[in-house]
């Protein structure tokens, strides 16, 4: 399959375009995505599909999920943008008490096949009501499939696989990589959840880490390399289901692990891998665990301050040094 660089958002996109071609039940509804959303993502999917699968919706996260939860009962499969990850909770109880539950209250019966893509993240001073990272709550709901995309690549690949799912997933896409560009396939492809992606392989330290982090750890990677500490990067690509297997499998080749990601570190989804090599791989380990989060404070508007709250290379460089 021909492959071509394109942005994170285009990638987008495409997966959007090509599912909608696919299957006439598939439909978007959200703020603004007519003329594009709040960062372009769905730019020219009105012009082709029309204001009937393209739907503007109110300013009201209570309504874009609550009629998604109808709607995929009734045999549709909405795709909604919420406009930023930190509105999921002004929805909460569609999302956790509603859609995230109704297949297991009905029985196996009932089908709620949501997908609701979300901005994420921190960079772009948007301030403490638009820049936050909220995987760790939201994985506390079972039901909900989290996937969390780090490249074009994979953004396109796992937004069609939950399209395709019958569950309701959360598809978090993280601000500062919509134009970020990579190498993506033409045309329909699929990346199974629940199978992380070895980004760098490595023999003397493991890095687990997604979204933006991802590129983080890379940037940290090739500056320990070059004083003689391999690192080897696990992107799991999907939160729940999340590939212990494969961290597993890399804290036993290397003995050491930190994980890295932009949440707060108190209650961030770092402390239940951590707990997972621990409980599942203590005898592999050659040092402590380490994890890397920002502060436990509000996001920072000022772009100083935000720059020195979200995890750096140089955190991640020392860290790792302290293993040592």
């Amino acid at each position: 399959m021909e492959e071509r660089s394109i942005w994170f958002s285009q990638a987008i996109n495409e997966a959007l375009q090509l599912e909608m071609r696919r299957d006439p039940n598939i439909y978007m509804a959200g703020e603004d995505i007519g003329p594009g959303g709040a960062f372009g993502v769905t730019n020219g999917l009105i012009e082709e599909f029309g204001p009937d699968r393209i739907m503007g919706t109110p300013i009201s996260e209570t309504v874009i999920l609550g009629h998604a939860v109808g709607a995929a009962l009734a045999g549709m499969r909405p795709v909604v943008e919420i406009l930023f990850s930190d509105f999921l909770f002004v929805c909460g109880d569609e999302l956790i008490n509603q859609a995230a539950k109704m297949h297991y209250m009905f029985g196996g019966k009932a089908k709620v096949p949501i997908v609701v893509r979300c901005p994420v993240g921190a960079g772009f001073s948007a301030a403490a009501q638009h820049s936050q990272s909220p995987e760790a709550m939201i994985l506390n709901f079972p039901g909900l499939k989290v996937a969390y995309p780090s490249t074009p690549r994979d953004a396109k690949g796992l937004l069609i696989t939950a399209i395709r799912d019958d569950n309701p997933v959360v598809f978090m896409e993280h601000k500062m990589l919509y134009w970020f560009m990579g190498d993506v396939p033409e045309g329909e492809f699929t990346i199974p959840f629940g199978k992380a992606d070895i980004r760098r392989a490595g023999k003397d330290v493991t890095m687990v880490a997604w979204g933006a982090m991802v590129g983080t750890c890379e940037e940290a990677a090739e500056a320990l390399s070059a004083e003689g500490i391999e690192a080897e990067i696990i992107d799991p690509r999907t939160l729940a289901p999340f590939d212990k297997e494969t961290v597993l499998a890399s804290v036993k080749k290397t003995g050491k692990v930190i994980i890295v990601h932009e949440a707060p570190k108190t209650g961030g989804f770092a402390g239940e891998i951590a707990a997972i090599i621990a409980e599942e791989g203590f005898d592999y380990l050659d040092a402590p665990i380490k994890r890397i989060g920002a502060p436990d404070t509000p996001v920072p508007f000022s772009p100083v301050l935000e720059r020195a709250y979200i995890p750096s290379a140089e955190k991640v460089i020392s860290a790792v040094k302290e293993l040592f």
